[in-house]
């Protein structure tokens, strides 16, 4: 079990990577099989999608946050229990943290999962042969590639068979199938990339349609020997290490507001004590009870600013917490919660939990973008100066009021700036963090929690 697995991948973004992957998956899931699906970089977006079709986590592959080994180690844990794992690439395929290179790539993830075979996705509109130099130019970049297999992106039923005989004699890769012109391969796009699963009721019965239609156009049967073609996975999955008899509650919001979070923090948390209790900004009218942290991830606060502004009961409470030393982690979404005001997608100006004296505001063009090291600047509770934690920033809203506990530098450059508002046990930003990528910060957090609890 576990030993199926494949990349998708693209020359580029907006190539239909993540449509025709959850078209895949559905498509595998409706044969039988039991599946898995993965992410390459920090995308919280794309793994939302995933889940919504198959019914489980998607977990994110990304080669900054960890080392090769660890890399391996979290994807020999994620596939052990399925027949197939289907993962989903990044910008194009050797697109990596710098303009020159190809650190960070879908490439070198491929790599780092034991030479798990790759699939491109091939868009055609507008292209015949020249379909077949862009192949080859990512086929010839690197001796390595390891592309095994073709889909055809936008291809008529009619011109199928010849743009698939000519790319196949031509480049000795096998066309495995090719997706038509259809509407129902539109996905709407928004400013952080596509929809939220959650905007769109009717995405279930979408996937189902595209499934269908897949159906017919991939030869399901030349996929899956190139996933099982893959090398065969080294080691074995290393027991969980059992939980902290010594637990202590966190909240953590979780609705359509607030959604952004990566699985292994949740992990790590849970692994070193923490009982996850999640609760709804939007429509709980107090926190959890019993609780020594309180954790706000990132999502779309700005899309519900009337709504969490109406919920003021819930407001006053974290406010009265906080003021209290109740330790917070706010990242993005949850750092906008966090401020006196916020300026919804409408314009309208509302008022949020106060905690943080400024005001959240729309900026219609993206702010910093990208991988950071989030390094201590100022006296916190949990990242003392000088020691860093690994994270990434993607925003369009922006506010009077970033904060200078930290410095966000850029690996591979030197672009900084000033980051993190903290005071009392709050700790929060745009950063989206990394936990697993300085575990002693989160280890503060808990006690600072146990201290607030027994307090």
């Amino acid at each position: 079990m576990g030993e199926g697995r494949i990349v998708i991948t693209a020359p580029g973004s907006g190539s239909g990577k993540t449509v025709i992957t959850c078209g895949i998956l559905q498509l595998l899931k409706d044969a039988g099989y039991k599946v898995a699906a993965g992410k390459c970089g920090p995308d919280y977006i794309d793994p939302m999608f995933h889940r919504e079709v198959i019914g489980t986590v998607s977990r994110n592959f990304d080669a900054f946050f960890s080392p090769p080994a660890k890399l391996y180690a979290s994807f020999l844990r994620h596939s052990s229990e399925v027949d197939i794992t289907v993962i989903e690439g990044v910008m194009g395929y050797y697109d990596g943290m710098t303009i020159d290179g190809t650190k960070g790539s879908t490439y070198e993830v491929a790599k780092n999962l034991g030479g798990t075979p790759v699939v491109m996705v091939l868009p055609c509109k507008g292209m015949a042969c020249s379909s077949l130099a862009l192949l080859k130019g990512f086929l010839d970049f690197r001796q390595d590639s390891n592309i095994q297999g073709i889909i055809l992106n936008r291809v008529s039923k009619s011109l199928y068979p010849r743009l698939k005989e000519m790319i196949e004699e031509n480049s000795g890769i096998s066309v495995v199938g090719y997706v038509p012109e259809d509407s129902v391969f539109q996905v709407e796009s928004r400013h952080l990339g596509l929809v939220t699963p959650d905007q769109r009721q009717d995405m279930t019965e979408q996937m189902k349609k595209i499934g269908e239609i897949l159906k017919e156009t991939i030869d399901i049967k030349a996929l899956l020997e190139i996933a099982y073609g893959a090398p065969k996975l080294k080691g074995v999955k290393k027991k969980e290490k059992e939980k902290s008899s010594n637990t202590i509650r966190i909240a953590v919001a979780r609705d359509e507001a607030f959604n952004f979070y990566y699985p292994e923090n949740l992990e790590l948390l849970e692994s070193m004590g923490a009982e996850l209790v999640e609760f709804s900004p939007l429509s709980d009218q107090s926190l959890p009870h019993s609780i020594g942290g309180l954790i706000l991830g990132g999502g779309y606060p700005e899309e519900y600013g009337k709504e969490l502004s109406g919920n003021w009961k819930l407001r006053k409470e974290i406010l009265e917490k906080i003021q209290e030393g109740l330790p917070c982690l706010g990242e993005c979404g949850g750092f906008l919660y966090l401020h006196q005001e916020l300026e919804g997608s409408d314009g309208e100006i509302y008022p949020m939990v106060g905690v943080i004296p400024g005001r959240a505001f729309r900026t219609n063009a993206l702010g910093h973008f990208g991988y950071i090291h989030v390094i201590g600047e100022k006296e916190n509770p949990y990242l003392p100066m000088g020691e860093q934690i690994k994270g990434h920033e993607f925003h369009y809203w922006d506010t009077t009021e970033n904060g200078s506990t930290c410095l966000a530098k850029k690996p591979n450059s030197n672009r900084s700036w000033s980051c993190v508002w903290s005071e009392r046990g709050v700790f929060a930003g745009f950063p989206h963090l990394y936990y697993p990528s300085n575990k002693k910060m989160i280890e503060r957090y808990l006690e600072k929690g146990k201290a607030y609890y027994e307090n």
